[in-house]
């Protein structure tokens, strides 16, 4: 009988040591390791910050917008918002030049009326008034006052790395 214990002890023993070590393979399975957390990203870096700066600007020039421009003069109101937009683009197009990174950023008026069609309701139960898009630009009137709904643009950026297109619709202040 002492044989029998013997192996209903190594038995009892090697039980113990695999639930003790169930949890140690468990996290290692699960948090796993990877050398370059970035190389999965589905936006690089520079893409991201230039659409990021890209939105901030939208939101700031979109707020001034109503209080400037009747309804009637939506296009110089585009006209004016898109000039107020340049001096940011200009610059994100420029400033990481040094470092190898060119950047592009171009008005993209499809995308823009894709947003639209999505978000502007029409028909005769609609809160506000009609949805235009002009040059990549969504206006909305609004109590006979041009507002700023959202913008499209194609941002491609070109490191060494390689090139990376997005296409975002930016929306502006809608109050």
């Amino acid at each position: 009988m002492l044989m029998n214990e013997r192996g209903q002890l190594v038995l009892v023993a090697a039980v113990l040591v695999a639930v003790a070590l169930a949890p140690v393979v468990l996290a290692y399975l699960q948090l796993g390791y990877h050398d370059d957390v970035r190389a999965g990203s589905a936006v690089d870096e520079p893409t991201g910050d230039t659409v990021r700066v890209l939105d901030r600007a939208v939101t700031r020039e979109s707020e001034s917008v109503p209080g400037t421009y009747a309804w009637a003069e939506r296009e110089q109101a585009v006209t004016a918002f898109r000039d107020d937009l340049d001096p940011v683009r200009s610059r994100l197009q420029t400033s990481e030049m040094e470092r190898g990174t060119v950047t592009e950023i171009t008005y993209n008026a499809t995308a823009a009326s894709a947003w639209q069609s999505g978000n502007c309701p029409s028909g005769s139960g609609r809160e506000f008034g009609a949805c235009t898009t002009d040059r990549g630009v969504v206006v909305q009137d609004r109590v006979d006052r041009t507002h700023v709904l959202a913008v499209g643009f194609d941002v491609t950026t070109t490191t060494e790395q390689g090139e990376t297109t997005v296409t975002v619709v930016l929306e502006g202040v809608s109050d």
